[in-house]
C-alpha cells in the first residue's frame, strides 16, 4: 500500500492519470491547508466539488499541519511505529524551501505533432549537430517529448492573449478588440485577461523568424525581403544545456509556421555549433555565490584587488558565504588583475574551444595571449619601420617602376603563408576553433615573427635595390594580409595595425572588416624554395644548440665542418652564406672530402649530413659526453616505442601500408642517427684518455 496524491506530486499526477483517480487538492497558494479541499474527478477536467478539510487543520501551515497529524494518530492509537528515511525533497534554489507541488491550470501546447517534422530534419541532415555527440541527446530527448507548460506566473513577458468573461468562458485573440470582434461580445460585457505570462522559451522559440518582420500573413510574408534573405540562417551557436530548451523549440516551431514555396516546413538554421561551458581553473561552474566569478570586463580593462573582492561579495544570496569568498579571493588576485585587453581575451577564448567540451579557465593562458598580442605589435612596428617612406615595389606610394628580387625567405614566407591559409579554413569549416587559433599563433610567433623577420634583415642591411624592394614589398603584402586572416579572432589589434601598412601594400578600404578575407593560392607555394628554407633552418638551430650547450656565447664566430654532404645541401651552402654569417655567426663552412678526418669535435645531425664544429678551445669532454648520453637515451626510447608499435599484430593489421612504412623509415633514421652519436662518443673517450 502507498501514498498517491496526483494534486501534489508530480509523479503520483501521472499515475493518476493513467489510473483515473481523483485529484484532491488540499492547499492554497501559502501551502496552509484548506478549509474545503478541491475534488477533481480526473486530470483535465474542472473542480467538481468541494469537501470540507477537519475543523482542527483548517489554516494550518503545512509543516504544523503534518506534525499535528502524527500527534492525533499517536493520541488516537492508529500509529505503529515511525521509522527514519532519508528523502530528497526538491528546495528552492534561492530560498532553500521545500517546493510543494500545487495543482493549477495552465496553458499547455500539444507537442508530439510538432516534433515529429523536427526529428526528420536531423535525421536526413538538413540540420546538423556539432559536434556529432550531440545530435544523441537531442534525438533522446525529442522521441519521449511531452507536452508544453507555456504559462508562467511571471511579472515580465509576453502576455497570454486569453480573456475571460464573469462566467469563466475563454476567449483567444491578437487583442481584446480582436477578441470582442471574432466573439461578438458587446463593449459592456467586462473582460479580463489572463494574468500569466508566455514561457521565455515560447517566445524565444519565434527568433529565427520573428526578427525577421514575420507576420503569419502568407502574402506579406512572401514580399518581405528580409525572410526570404535571412531566412534559414546558417549557423546556430548554443551551449549544450538549452538545446532542449531553446534549439529543439526553435526547430519545432520555424517548421511549422515557415514554409518554403512548395510548402515544405522550413528549417531554422542548418548547423548547430554547440560550444563548451566556461568553469574556473578546478573546473567548477562559475557561480556568484561561490565566489568563482571572473567577469570578462575585469580581464579587459583590469581591476584592483578591494575592488575585485567588493564585486565578489557585495549583494550575494548567501551572505555568510562572504568572508570564505573575500580570503580566496585575497590569496588568488593579490595584485588585482591586471588588462589585457579585448584581443587577448578573445584569442584565449577560441584557443581553448575544443569542440564540446568545458573550457577551466587559465589566467596564464590569458598572459600568453596578451604576449602575443605584444608580439604582432612589436613585429609590425619593424615592418613600418623599414618600409614607411620606401620603396615597397608594386602598389606603394614610391614605387617607380624597379625591379623586385625575392630572396630565398621571401618566397618561404609567402608559400608558408598561403599553406597556412589553407590550414585555417580547414579548421574553419569544421568548427575547431582552438586548432585555427595555434594556427595562427605558429605561423605569427615562430615563423613570421622569430624567423622571417631575423631573414630580412641581411637583406635590408646589405642587399641590392632590387632584393631590398622585394623584401619590403613581401614584409608589406604579408604583413597586411596576416591582419585580415587573424581579425576575427582579434579585431582591435589587426584593425589598427592594417590602416597603417595597407597603403604601403597598395590596398584600399575604410575598415578591415569590410577588405577580402585571405583565400588559399597554390601558385605561390614554391615547395623548392620552402624545402631549401626549412634546411637552414635546420642549420642555424644545430650551431645554436651547440651554442647552448657547450655555453658558447652567441657573439663568437664559429668555424664549421660538413660531412656527408650531398649535391643539393652543398647548393644550399653556397647559396645562403649570408643567413649563416649573420644568423649563426659562422666564420666559415668547410666540406670534408670523401674519407677527409676532421680534428674532435662536437656534431649536429641535419639529415644525412653532419655538422661538425671543432672542439679545440671550446669543449668540455665531460659535459659533451654526457649531452651524448642524453641524445642517445632519447632515441633508444623512440626507437623502443616505434618497435613496440611494428611488433603489435593488431596495429601492423589494421595500420594502413603507407602508415607502416613511414614508422619503420623513421626507426631507420634514429637508429643511423644513434650509431652516429655512439662513433662520437668512441671520439671522446679516445679524446679522455
Amino acid at each position: 500500500c502507498v501514498k498517491i496524491t496526483p494534486a501534489h506530486d508530480f509523479n503520483d499526477y501521472e499515475v493518476g492519470k493513467r489510473c483515473n483517480l481523483a485529484i484532491i487538492n488540499i492547499f492554497n497558494k501559502n501551502a496552509e491547508v484548506l478549509a474545503e479541499f478541491e475534488y477533481i474527478a480526473k486530470a483535465g477536467e474542472q473542480i467538481s466539488q468541494l469537501l470540507p478539510a477537519p475543523a482542527d487543520y483548517i489554516g494550518l501551515e503545512r509543516f504544523a499541519a503534518r506534525k499535528k497529524l502524527v500527534e492525533q494518530a499517536e493520541t488516537e492509537g492508529w500509529l505503529d511505529q515511525i521509522q527514519p528515511y532519508d528523502l530528497k525533497a526538491p528546495r528552492g534554489d534561492r530560498s532553500g524551501v521545500i517546493v510543494e507541488p500545487l495543482l493549477t491550470d495552465q496553458w499547455y501546447v500539444k507537442i508530439a505533432p510538432l516534433a515529429e517534422p523536427a526529428i526528420e530534419a536531423v535525421q536526413d541532415g538538413r540540420i546538423k549537430f556539432v559536434p556529432e555527440q550531440y545530435t544523441n541527446m537531442y534525438m533522446s530527448w525529442m522521441r519521449d517529448i511531452q507536452d508544453w507548460c507555456i504559462s508562467r506566473q511571471l511579472w515580465w513577458g509576453h502576455r497570454i492573449p486569453a480573456w475571460y468573461d464573469a462566467e469563466g468562458n475563454i476567449y483567444v485573440g491578437r487583442n481584446e478588440e480582436d477578441v470582442r470582434t471574432k466573439n461578438n461580445i458587446a463593449a459592456d460585457v467586462e473582460l479580463k485577461q489572463d494574468e500569466d505570462v508566455l514561457d521565455t522559451w515560447f517566445s524565444s522559440a519565434l527568433w529565427t523568424f520573428s526578427t525577421l518582420g514575420w507576420t503569419g500573413d502568407a502574402q506579406k510574408d512572401a514580399a518581405n525581403d528580409f525572410l526570404k534573405t535571412f531566412h534559414p540562417t546558417d549557423v546556430l551557436v548554443t551551449g549544450f544545456d538549452i538545446i532542449f530548451f531553446w534549439v529543439a523549440r526553435m526547430i519545432m516551431m520555424t517548421m511549422h509556421f515557415i514554409k518554403d514555396e512548395d510548402g515544405k516546413p522550413q528549417v531554422p538554421f542548418k548547423t548547430v555549433y554547440v560550444t563548451g561551458l566556461i568553469r574556473d581553473e578546478a573546473g567548477n561552474k562559475m557561480s556568484k555565490s561561490k565566489g568563482n566569478v571572473l567577469d570578462p570586463l575585469d580581464m579587459i580593462d583590469g581591476i584592483g584587488l578591494e575592488d575585485l573582492v567588493e564585486k565578489r561579495t557585495g549583494n550575494m544570496m548567501q551572505p555568510q558565504l562572504a568572508a570564505k569568498i573575500e580570503k580566496s579571493t585575497r590569496k588568488e588576485f593579490a595584485d588585482g588583475i591586471e588588462a589585457h585587453g579585448t584581443d587577448a581575451l578573445r584569442f584565449t577564448l577560441a584557443a581553448m574551444a575544443s569542440t564540446g567540451r568545458d573550457i577551466n579557465w587559465d589566467m596564464k593562458r590569458l598572459d600568453g595571449y596578451r604576449s602575443f598580442c605584444n608580439k604582432l605589435w612589436n613585429a609590425s612596428r619593424y615592418v613600418l619601420m623599414n618600409t614607411e617612406d620606401q620603396d615597397c615595389g608594386p602598389g606603394s606610394p614610391q614605387y617607380k617602376g624597379g625591379e623586385l628580387e625575392l630572396s630565398l625567405a621571401d618566397r618561404w614566407i609567402i608559400g608558408l603563408f598561403n599553406q597556412t591559409v589553407k590550414t585555417f579554413d580547414d579548421h574553419m569549416a569544421a568548427y575547431r576553433f582552438d586548432l585555427a587559433a595555434n594556427t595562427l599563433y605558429e605561423f605569427t610567433w615562430n615563423q613570421f615573427c622569430d624567423w622571417y623577420l631575423e631573414l630580412t634583415k641581411p637583406v635590408l642591411q646589405n642587399g641590392s635595390e632590387a632584393q631590398m624592394r622585394g623584401t619590403r614589398h613581401t614584409l608589406v603584402t604579408v604583413l597586411e594580409a596576416m591582419q585580415r586572416l587573424m581579425h576575427p579572432m582579434m579585431p582591435y589589434i589587426t584593425e589598427t595595425i592594417w590602416q597603417r601598412v595597407k597603403p604601403l601594400a597598395g590596398v584600399t578600404g575604410d575598415t578591415i572588416m569590410l577588405a577580402p578575407f585571405p583565400t588559399f593560392d597554390a601558385a605561390k607555394v614554391d615547395s623548392a624554395a620552402m624545402a631549401d628554407l626549412e634546411w637552414v633552418k635546420q642549420v642555424i638551430v644545430a650551431v645554436r644548440n651547440i651554442r647552448a650547450e657547450l655555453n658558447i656565447a652567441p657573439s663568437k664566430p664559429l668555424n664549421a665542418l660538413l660531412r656527408g654532404v650531398s649535391a643539393q645541401d652543398k647548393a644550399r651552402v653556397e647559396a645562403n652564406q649570408t643567413f649563416f654569417t649573420t644568423l649563426a655567426r659562422l666564420e666559415s663552412m668547410t666540406i670534408l672530402g670523401e674519407g677527409e678526418t676532421a680534428p674532435m669535435s662536437t656534431t649536429g645531425l641535419i639529415g644525412e649530413m653532419e655538422l661538425l664544429i671543432p672542439m679545440a678551445g671550446l669543449i668540455d669532454v665531460a659535459a659533451e659526453m654526457a649531452r651524448i648520453d642524453k641524445q642517445l637515451e632519447k632515441l633508444g626510447q623512440e626507437i623502443a616505442r616505434i618497435e613496440g608499435k611494428l611488433s603489435n599484430q593488431g596495429f601492423v593489421a589494421k595500420a594502413p601500408a603507407d602508415v607502416i612504412d613511414k614508422e619503420r623509415a623513421k626507426m631507420a633514421d634514429l637508429k643511423r642517427d644513434m650509431d652516429k652519436l655512439n662513433e662520437q662518443k668512441s671520439e671522446f673517450a679516445k679524446l679522455e684518455a
